[in-house]
């Protein structure tokens, strides 16, 4: 019986011990990551907006705004007519290693002039110039894109994917020199948030989640190709630079979207 009772008690202790182990390396990892907001809530603070034909800090029209905590990229104030004006909100800071994460959904219809393929899609655009350097017509940030896509209701659509305005990346040992880049994830329809993260290591590893699953990885970002509405020569002479750090910015590009949490986890 005393046997028995030892062994009982060996066994409670070594499941608690085990229990105490794991909550203790819980809380040290929850204490190492340390996320922060880079949205409030509450306004735009901390935050620059850059419009296609708009001097930096126009926000024309109040197409990026704070409704309910949520930001909204909305065009009920361009009497219908989008004419172009691709535009972007930065963070007022770069960023180098880090893990950025936020959630995101499609909500409305496009505007009615808005591009065929634009319908449903927005990005978060990652290693960006400064948004100081972009010029008045400007359409895209040099930078890596994260795009998101929302499903059409019929066929597949998936999100998470890669564009490349004025770079390239290595893909499974081969500099890539397209545009844009599909990713592995579902198609998501309606108006459902969606949950993103992007793991950034500097100019070495790049990977995409959507709702906890990787989606796409690629390597070396670095400057490349043609930009839209710039004078191509001061990019040109960069040419294959390395993108070690850079910009955050999300897009309006004439879908109605909305972000939210928008939160950043730096990296040694």
């Amino acid at each position: 019986m005393k046997k028995i009772k030892l062994k009982s008690f060996l066994i409670v202790f070594f499941l608690l011990g085990s229990i105490s182990f794991l909550n203790g390396q819980n809380q040290q990892k929850n204490e190492y990551e340390k996320w922060v907001s880079l949205f409030n809530g509450k306004d735009l603070d901390g935050w620059v907006v850059k419009i296609k034909g708009h001097h930096l800090g126009d926000n024309y029209k109040n197409t990026f705004r704070v409704v309910n905590g949520v930001m909204q990229v909305n065009y009920d104030a361009y009497n219908g007519i989008f004419n172009a004006s691709y535009g972007h909100i930065f963070y007022k800071k770069d960023f180098s290693n880090y893990k950025l994460r936020l959630q995101y959904r499609f909500t409305g219809k496009q505007i009615k002039d808005g591009a065929g393929w634009a319908k449903r899609n927005s990005g978060v655009m990652i290693h960006c110039q400064a948004p100081e350097t972009m010029e008045l017509e400007q359409n895209f940030p040099v930078s890596i894109e994260v795009q998101l896509l929302g499903g059409l209701d019929k066929g597949e659509r998936p999100t998470g994917n890669l564009c490349t305005p004025g770079t390239h990346v290595v893909m499974n040992g081969k500099l890539l020199t397209q545009h844009c880049f599909n990713s592995s994830s579902k198609t998501y329809n309606g108006d459902q948030w969606v949950n993103l993260e992007i793991l950034v290591r500097n100019d070495s590893v790049i990977s995409h989640k959507i709702n906890g699953e990787t989606v796409l990885t690629y390597s070396k970002p670095q400057i490349g190709g043609s930009v839209e509405n710039v004078d191509n020569k001061v990019w040109k002479s960069r040419e294959g630079k390395p993108l070690k750090k850079g910009y955050i910015s999300l897009q309006s590009e004439s879908h109605p979207v909305e972000f939210k949490n928008i939160q950043i986890l730096e990296l040694n």
